[in-house]
């Protein structure tokens, strides 16, 4: 049956774990075990030279040499490895801009620009968000170095961090979805190519007619949770952020602050040249070094600051990919899409695309990212969505909306990680109740009913 294969099992396991607040490291760990399982997967694989050799293979939940789960787990850490040293980086360097004052001079600007308007605060912010996936793409390197000092102020506006986790969320998103620039060039890019490999020959050209729906799609729910779920005051504590200077403090052009100013520049050079974030940052550490602005005694400090930042999101990044190598190791994944295709025969469009969009959004929030589940969905999508009546477009439109749904709501998404490795800065932001769910509604929600009623039309 559908509702026990081992992605929907395993996801809705990891969803349920995480809203009884169990940590999300160890919620990604017991889903991606029950994952193997249910499919399964040997849980451990003894050694043949070790103890009881001749028992390998017979007893329950073990395995000989092979995809075992633990294995599986451990091997599929290996491909965000890249990411989460990038994150490890990024904390080490934003908090060393945050020790310099620089950011807290740019939050006082912000602070003057946007008075006693919360609204203009919120939308800014998004705005921001925006330019760091196609004009200029540092993803969310910027979020860490950016957020924390405005905390203060948002405490004053009395701003729902709801409202501003969407905000950054939707700048994160909405832009790679719409616009084929930056990382919105690469996203365009896989669904095309993987459409075309699928025997429907497609370009960029063709992605940019209609990927815009999902961008206004995620505009309507911004705006709808910034306005109407979370646009009441809430209250938090001031709490004094390490590392980070306070708005009431005054500030100038130090020294410290033009270093680290050479460095950010220095470390955004670096990113858009080479779109590697981890030797960009190492960059910006070495200017930091370089220009002074962090001293040779206290580089221990900047790395303990900077662990304490974003070590965490470093490691559920690493075990969210090898959760995902469970799943797709498994085999389960293409069951879904295959079993599905099954049930659909017959169905009307509506239905069809409400389906399709749903496998979408259980694929990505197990796998974690829009850009790895393209792939994945495209080569079954593309002759069932065609078999069921769907136009090029439409297919199209299902594609990169199913891709990305699960991307805003997953725990273990960048996505959704970012906003909360600023915004928690002070401890006063949940990851689960403060960003996921809002973001989950703000745009999972909008997103598969854009989908639906735009898929339907351009049929």
């Amino acid at each position: 049956m559908l509702l026990f294969n081992p992605v929907v099992v395993s996801v809705l396991l990891l969803v349920v774990l995480c809203m009884l607040k169990l940590n999300v490291l160890l919620s990604l760990l017991v889903a991606g075990v029950v994952a193997g399982l249910t499919a399964g997967m040997p849980l451990y694989v003894f050694n043949p030279d070790s103890w009881q050799a001749n028992t390998v293979g017979k007893l329950p939940g073990f395995g000989t040499e092979g995809d075992a789960i633990i294995g599986t787990i451990i091997g599929g850490m290996g491909t965000m490895a890249e990411t989460a040293l990038a994150y490890i980086l990024i904390g080490m360097f934003a908090y060393s801009i945050g020790k310099s004052g620089l950011i807290t001079i740019l939050a006082k600007k912000i602070s003057k620009l946007v008075g006693n308007n919360k609204f203009y605060l919120i939308f800014l912010i998004a705005f921001i968000s925006i330019f760091s996936q196609n004009l200029l793409p540092v993803h969310i390197s910027f979020i860490p170095i950016l957020i924390p000092p405005l905390l203060g102020l948002m405490n004053k506006l009395k701003i729902d961090r709801r409202a501003v986790a969407s905000a950054l969320c939707f700048g994160l998103k909405a832009p790679y979805i719409s616009i084929p620039a930056g990382f919105g060039l690469i996203f365009h890019n896989i669904i095309a190519s993987n459409m075309t490999d699928a025997g429907m020959p497609t370009t960029v050209a063709d992605t940019q007619k209609v990927m815009w729906i999902g961008g206004l799609s995620m505009l309507i729910g911004l705006i709808f949770v910034v306005f109407v779920l979370y646009g009441k005051d809430r209250e938090y504590d001031d709490v004094e952020i390490p590392g980070v200077i306070s708005l009431d403090q005054e500030v100038h052009m130090t020294g410290q602050a033009w270093g680290a100013l050479i460095s950010a520049l220095a470390m955004l050079i670096v990113q858009i040249i080479t779109t590697n974030l981890p030797f960009s940052a190492l960059i910006g550490i070495i200017f930091l070094l370089i220009t002074r602005s962090i001293k040779w005694k206290e580089i221990d400090e900047m790395v303990n600051g900077g662990l304490d930042l974003m070590a965490f999101i470093a490691f559920v990044m690493l075990v969210a990919g090898g959760y995902a190598n469970v799943l797709n190791t498994s085999g389960a994944v293409v069951h879904l899409v295959n079993d599905t295709a099954a049930m659909m025969e017959g169905a009307s469009l509506v239905v069809s695309a409400i389906v399709l969009l749903a496998i979408g959004l259980v694929i990505t929030m197990g796998i974690g990212t829009s850009f790895g589940t393209i792939p994945v969905v495209a080569a079954i999508y593309v002759p069932l969505a065609q078999q069921l009546g769907f136009s090029k477009s439409a297919i199209i439109l299902l594609i990169g909306i199913a891709a990305a749904l699960g991307d805003a709501g997953s725990p273990a998404s960048d996505s959704t990680m970012g906003p909360t490795s600023g915004l928690n800065a002070d401890g006063q932001h949940d990851h689960i109740m403060d960003t996921c769910v809002p973001t989950f509604i703000a745009f999972d929600v909008f997103l598969v009913i854009g989908g639906v009623i735009g898929s339907v039309l351009l049929s």
